[in-house]
């Protein structure tokens, strides 16, 4: 059922088996895992997944290249509604270990909002991440061609900018590192600091003996038309053309309302078993959020994974008993 604001009452006495943060790839295909499994379950999704921004899924197994990142959620928000899961837009704030269950506390409404509770035996992590992006007085001028031809993504995209002229925009010395593997895929490669920071004299010489480009003036903006960047004009007029951009920023973790439960991280990462449990036995951690690689087809998957050990966990508890209450009814 579609949550909102008026129908909230229909659920508050309800303890769902699983509730899961975040209606991107993985939170949705968990989501449908868990129905499928006869457990009930909650997708609390704020908007907005990292995948929403995908203009193109070129390496989606199934779909056609040309499929956007928002039509794949729309099908799987249906999908996961057709059988049977609740699903409500709201902004996770806290969640709190009661042992057996978990409080999940929501904000619902960006205007006029009003805070709502759930409980829920099993949590399920897939709030994502979000990239930065170089920070220009324009920030439009950035968002006109960010997942067009400027990519996040290495492992995803690295085939969209084959032996094409492209730019690294990072935002650390260590995050110029992508450069290296991303050589596998063009040779042609110039590397922007923006000015934020300094790069060593061993890196510069390497660099240099790769034959890479590196430009430290800082960026007035990118180039381009129809969503297509050109290249970059420098803070002193320079045009420095190119044919792709891939950022090295980093992201921003969305997992604020996990903190306390004091979940094991690598990094910003949280750490796994090979079925997405974390290291509380009840909260699982899918997509971007945990360690490993981060494609839209990896997050589905996790969450596939996820449901099925709830549903194990949740089985060598209860046995057939569910069974038994289906066939009474």
């Amino acid at each position: 059922m579609l949550l909102t604001k008026n129908n909230l009452g229909d659920r508050s006495d309800r303890i769902y088996d699983a509730i899961v943060v975040g209606g991107g790839a993985g939170g949705l295909s968990a989501g449908i895992y868990l129905q499928r499994y006869l457990l009930n379950s909650l997708v609390i999704d704020k908007g907005k997944a990292r995948s929403f921004w995908m203009q193109e899924l070129h390496n989606y197994l199934g779909l056609s290249p040309d499929t956007p990142g928002r039509e794949l959620l729309t099908q799987g928000k249906d999908h996961y509604l057709s059988v049977g899961g609740d699903y409500l837009n709201a902004f996770v704030e806290e969640v709190t270990d009661e042992g057996e269950t978990f409080l999940v506390k929501v904000k619902v409404g960006r205007k006029n909002s009003i805070e709502h509770t759930f409980r829920t035996r099993y949590l399920i992590a897939g709030s994502g991440i979000i990239d930065h992006l170089p920070q220009l007085s324009n920030m439009q001028n950035v968002f006109d061609y960010a997942g067009y031809n400027l990519h996040v993504c290495l492992i995803c995209d690295g085939y969209e900018i084959a032996d094409q002229r492209v730019g690294v925009f990072a935002s650390s010395e260590a995050a110029l590192g992508v450069a290296d593997p991303l050589r596998w895929f063009t040779p042609e490669i110039t590397l922007f600091t923006h000015g934020q920071f300094s790069v060593s004299p061993e890196k510069r010489q390497h660099y240099e003996n790769l034959g890479f480009t590196l430009i430290e003036t800082p960026i007035q903006q990118f180039v381009g038309q129809h969503h297509q960047m050109t290249g970059v004009e420098l803070i002193d007029g320079t045009v420095v053309p190119l044919e792709a951009g891939l950022i090295s920023m980093g992201s921003r973790f969305h997992t604020d309302y996990l903190e306390g439960l004091n979940l094991e991280k690598k990094g910003n990462n949280l750490v796994t078993d090979d079925m997405r449990r974390t290291s509380h036995p009840r909260v699982f951690a899918i997509g971007d959020l945990k360690v490993g690689l981060n494609q839209v087809v990896i997050a589905a998957a996790d969450g596939a994974l996820a449901a099925t050990q709830i549903w194990r966990d949740i089985r060598r508890v209860e046995g057939t008993r569910r069974v038994r209450m289906r066939s009474a009814a």
